[in-house]
């Protein structure tokens, strides 16, 4: 497998000139996974499923698909032709760069982006350019270089992904609820309070809960709740926890009130979702 990376950063690009090699592909295509890196696949012509947190997402010419460490993916069969880039990168990798891009963590719940004409033309020729420094010059191409162009890559994305939201909305109001969805993602297993949580975002409760209701469509307790929910089938279907140790490394002191709170929030019990697995 072409793995190329640059210095020290952690960055790999694959294409239809460099692709994964055949056999540790079959091998990825069997055993869903946790990212550990930032995702970003361009469908260019064709059409492929992908399968990120229990949800297939089709995608198809002009299609981007961005997929965030710690989600479960399960890579695609190939059903056809298909013309596509793709860029794994890592935290660090994305520290290095001079902005933050609150797309990367879906404020508006969709993983996709439809790119119109001109910027799939760009995002186009940004990927090329990447795949070339990556896996053509790769021990002759500045890293800064590199980090120049994943930037202007995700900052194409990031206008894209919010180019019907209101300016003043992104940049207030929605800065805040991705503020609040890193929160979340941090310290997930602790449990925070809202009161804690909307404390360390210099926020009233009550404001939490009008912004949290205005971009999920749920209150910021349930958001938590829905978000641990999510968290506890993942490892109920990719790992070997039983229901108590699940439930402590969740953070719940009581077993008993997690396998209630599971069936209230997802409809099943534990057994029953382990039972009905459908991989």
């Amino acid at each position: 497998m072409q793995e190329e990376t640059h210095d020290k950063l952690k960055i790999r690009v694959n294409s239809n000139e460099n692709p994964y090699a055949a056999a540790d592909m079959e091998q990825k295509q069997l055993e869903p996974r946790r990212l550990a890196s930032y995702f970003i696949v361009l469908i260019d012509s064709g059409s492929v499923t992908y399968q990120l947190d229990l949800q297939d997402i089709t995608i198809t010419a002009g299609d981007l698909l961005f997929a965030m460490p710690n989600q479960i993916f399960v890579p695609p069969a190939q059903t056809g032709p298909l013309q596509y880039y793709k860029v794994l990168f890592d935290e660090n990798t994305l520290a290095l760069l001079p902005q933050r891009f609150s797309f990367l963590v879906n404020p508006l719940h969709s993983q996709t982006i439809t790119l119109e004409s001109p910027a799939r033309e760009r995002v186009r020729k940004v990927f090329e350019i990447l795949n070339q420094i990556l896996y053509t010059d790769s021990h002759s191409t500045d890293s800064e270089i590199t980090l120049a162009y994943l930037n202007l890559l995700l900052s194409e994305l990031n206008n894209a992904y919010f180019k019907n939201e209101p300016v003043a909305t992104v940049n207030t109001n929605l800065s805040k609820f991705v503020e609040f969805k890193l929160m979340v993602e941090t310290h997930l297993t602790e449990q925070p309070s809202i009161n804690a949580i909307a404390g360390k975002l210099s926020l009233t409760s009550n404001s939490l809960y009008r912004l949290v209701k205005e971009y999920s469509g749920t209150s910021p307790k349930d958001f938590l709740t829905n978000r641990l929910m999510m968290e506890a089938q993942r490892k109920l279907r990719y790992s070997n926890l039983s229901v108590k140790e699940l439930a402590y490394e969740l953070g719940f002191n009581d077993p008993d009130y997690f396998s209630r709170l599971f069936k209230k929030s997802t409809g099943k019990s534990v057994s029953d979702f382990l039972n009905n697995q459908d991989l």
